[in-house]
This record gives structure tokens, sequence and C-alpha cells, in this order.
């Protein structure tokens, strides 16, 4: 236990500069996309504070625990800070926010990109191969909103044929490249969390979609 928090304060003192940046827009925004979800269903102010809180440290946190790592937000009560600033944000601006067209859209798309390269970032600092931390980009970046929808009663967005998950792939995938060829460490996770944004966006644009997996139309009857 002393070792995993030992190992998890080091890369967490480690990670300060553009990858905190980073992870701290991407709380705030993934905090906001999860209050103003909540805010179409009926929740109390406390129920939508928890349901932003879980969406932007949920990806993080099965991320951490994966590594063997203490989660992230459990080391500093910064995050915490951002999801309540991010919710009141909501509350005092709601009119503006919630009624904003495609608002969720946006923050979501954002917070995606954002949390893709810095769970690629923080899998990398610890010492993990490159795959490894592109599959963790798609935890940290995908799963807040996975456990956003399970909590609203929602269809999580990775398991439809929306391409949400895969745009956190294909940013991973950048990511590699770009480090391959040298290019310097700032402009790879800007680029990144670009790529990801673009592809969510041209995916909604364009009505892009994975095909879906779909029975024979017969329904199966119990003997």
């Amino acid at each position: 236990m002393e070792d995993t928090l030992v190992k998890s304060l080091v890369y967490f003192e480690q990670s300060w500069g553009i990858t905190q940046i980073l992870d701290y827009l991407g709380t705030l925004a993934f905090a906001i996309s999860g209050a103003r979800l909540a805010s179409g269903k009926k929740i109390d102010l406390f129920g939508a504070f928890v349901v932003g809180l879980l969406t932007a440290v949920g990806g993080g946190t099965i991320r951490d625990l994966m590594l063997g790592l203490t989660p992230f937000w459990l080391l500093t009560p910064a995050y915490i800070l951002i999801s309540f600033v991010a919710f009141l944000m909501v509350v005092l601006f709601r009119n503006y926010v919630i009624h904003m067209r495609a608002g969720l859209f946006i923050f979501d798309a954002i917070g995606l990109g954002l949390f893709t390269v810095v769970g690629i970032e923080r899998s990398l600092m610890v010492g993990h191969t490159f795959w490894v931390a592109i599959m963790m980009g798609v935890v940290t970046g995908a799963f807040g909103g996975l456990l956003r929808d399970i909590c609203l009663n929602e269809v999580p967005l990775i398991l439809r044929k929306d391409i949400y998950a895969i745009a956190c792939l294909i940013g991973g995938l950048v990511y590699w490249g770009l480090a391959k060829l040298g290019v310097d460490n700032v402009f790879v996770q800007l680029l990144t969390a670009l790529v990801v944004i673009l592809v969510r966006y041209i995916s909604m644009r364009y009505h892009l979609s994975l095909p879906l997996l779909e029975g024979n139309g017969h329904t199966e009857t119990k003997p």
C-alpha cells in the first residue's frame, strides 16, 4: 500500500506542466457535461454534482486502479473543487448552458480529447509501453461518460453506434505516430486532443458511425 502511494505521488508530481493543465481543463469540461445532462433527468442539486464529479474522475479512477496507482483525485482536492466550480457554472448559467444547442456535445468532446491525452501521458510516465498507454487513453477518455450514462439510465455512448471510444483510439495512434517522428511533446499532446475532438465533430456533423450488430430479425423463444 505504501509503495503504491509513493509511486502515485511521484507520477503525480512529474505530471505538472501541459499535461496537468489539460487534465484540469478536461475535468472542468466533463464535469459540466455530467451536470448538464443530469439537469434533464429531474435530479436534485446534490445528485447533479455527484454525476458531474463521477463523469470527471470516473475514467481516470479506473485507469489508476488498472495501473496499480492510488486514484489521482485522492492525492489533491483540486479535482473535487474544479468539479464543484463546473457544477456552479451550470447552476448559475443554467438558462444558457442547459438550453445551449449542442452544449452537451461540445463539453463532452472537449473532455474526451483532453482526457485521452492525459491517460496516455500518465501511463507513459509510470513506464508502460505505447499499446498500454493508448488503451489507458481510451479508458480515461471514454469511461467517465460510460459511468455517467449508466447512472442516468442512458445507453452509454461508448456502446452506441457513435464514434466515441474509436475517436480516443485514433487520437492514441496519432500520438504514437507523432512521438515516433520526434515532434515536441507539447505539440503532440495538443494535436492529439484536437484530432479526437475533430473526429467526434466530423462523425456527428456527417452522421458517421460504426455498423450495428444486428440479428436475423427472429426472436428466440424458450422451450
